[in-house]
């Protein structure tokens, strides 16, 4: 069975899809599916291609604006590799329009993953542009899609409640857990104090992740932080030039001397990252499935999230505080967090890497997704994990 992912990007570009879709591709190939990845060439593109060891990858140049994606070649790669099956990961550029047209006809079968771009917060941001986007091609796309994918429950209302009714698998994102302890220094280290505590964010800087409300709940938890030294280490690469509102916002809540901008985290420097934090932070609007939520928990960090990060399964096991997104909210969850001993923060990371490796390994996800592919393509009884109501 050979199955090509069709996506935007390979590169740290694509945010999350960097990790999520190239460990799916990876693990599905040890499983005997060989997995051949479609993509728009970008200026990361060839920086990034060596992590997708072990996958064929065939990148495409984009003619016009990159926010489009136009690239005619994808359609052409695609009929010339053949697959046995397509799977779309995201939505609202070229990639959309090369699965659609490559379906049409001879009964061609293909999975759609909205990954996060079907929720109402998604939706709302830029809504125009993905109304014109709907009505020219994507609408028909998703109808056309003999399974839609979801993360989550919550991804599988809103595709619902968008009016679709294929079918659809809730299959979540996985992560990979830590094998061996880091001994590499972060490249932040030397902008802290001694012993000092860290709450890391560490993801896209875009206004969707609520980075705004958490440098404002930041400044009204100062006091319970007291002459601790807790510092707010906000890790990622910029986009759209948020990072200089963040950094802004800093010195206008007079917060900048305990707020760490550190800049984009990838490989060894990632871990490090994450090995050297005390603690998680997500306040996002709007997520799939986050994987840096998973990634914190499989280094057994304690993490303070919204409801929209949609894992209820941690706050269920008591691997997380929850916050809503916004300043209040958000500051009392840190409160929470604060007063915590170094023992209860210990445990509540525990319980988190404990969930990861009962429901989030990638072994296990990659066998659901097999199990959907072979179904759709006619060889396998339907899994319990797909939804036709």
């Amino acid at each position: 069975m050979t199955i090509g992912f069709l996506t935007a990007s390979i590169s740290r570009r694509g945010g999350g899809f960097f990790y999520s879709v190239r460990r799916l591709a990876q693990q599905l190939n040890v499983d005997a599916v060989t997995v051949k990845v479609f993509t728009l060439r970008d200026p990361d593109t060839e920086r990034d291609r060596p992590a997708w060891t072990g996958v064929d990858v065939f990148a495409g140049n984009v003619l016009g604006p990159a926010a489009f994606g136009y690239c005619p070649e994808l359609l052409r790669l695609l009929e010339q590799e053949r697959p046995d099956l397509v799977h779309l990961h995201g939505l609202w550029m070229y990639p959309s329009v090369a699965c659609w047209r490559w379906g049409r006809g001879n009964d061609r079968r293909y999975v759609v993953s909205p990954r996060g771009m079907l929720d109402p917060w998604a939706l709302r941001n830029s809504a125009w542009k993905k109304r014109l986007a709907a009505w020219a091609y994507e609408n028909a796309n998703l109808r056309g899609a003999a399974c839609i994918h979801a993360l989550c429950d919550s991804e599988l209302q809103a595709i619902r409640t968008y009016g679709l009714r294929n079918p659809v698998a809730v299959v979540p994102n996985g992560v990979d857990l830590p094998r061996q302890q880091v001994s590499k220094p972060t490249r932040w280290e030397a902008d802290l104090p001694d012993g000092a505590k860290v709450l890391l964010y560490l993801g896209r800087l875009h206004p969707k992740k609520g980075l705004p409300n958490l440098l404002r709940a930041w400044r009204l938890s100062a006091r319970e932080r007291g002459s601790s030294k807790w510092r707010l280490v906000i890790a990622g690469w910029d986009q759209g030039g948020h990072e200089a509102e963040l950094r802004r916002l800093a010195e206008e809540l007079c917060i900048a001397e305990t707020v760490v901008f550190a800049g984009p985290q990838f490989g060894e420097d990632k871990a490090a990252s994450f090995h050297r934090a005390t603690a998680f932070v997500l306040p996002s609007f709007s997520e799939g499935l986050p994987v840096a939520v998973l990634e914190a928990w499989a280094h057994g960090l304690p993490v303070v999230m919204t409801p929209q990060c949609n894992l209820p399964e941690g706050l269920a096991a008591g691997a997380a505080v929850q916050v809503d997104p916004e300043p209040a909210s958000i500051a009392a969850g840190l409160w929470e967090l604060f007063r915590m001993s170094d023992a209860e923060r210990e445990a509540m990371g525990e319980r988190g890497r404990r969930l990861v490796e009962e429901r989030f390994s990638w072994p296990k996800i990659a066998q659901q997704m097999k199990a959907v592919y072979e179904w759709v393509l006619g060889g396998g009884p339907k899994p319990e994990w797909v939804q036709t109501d």
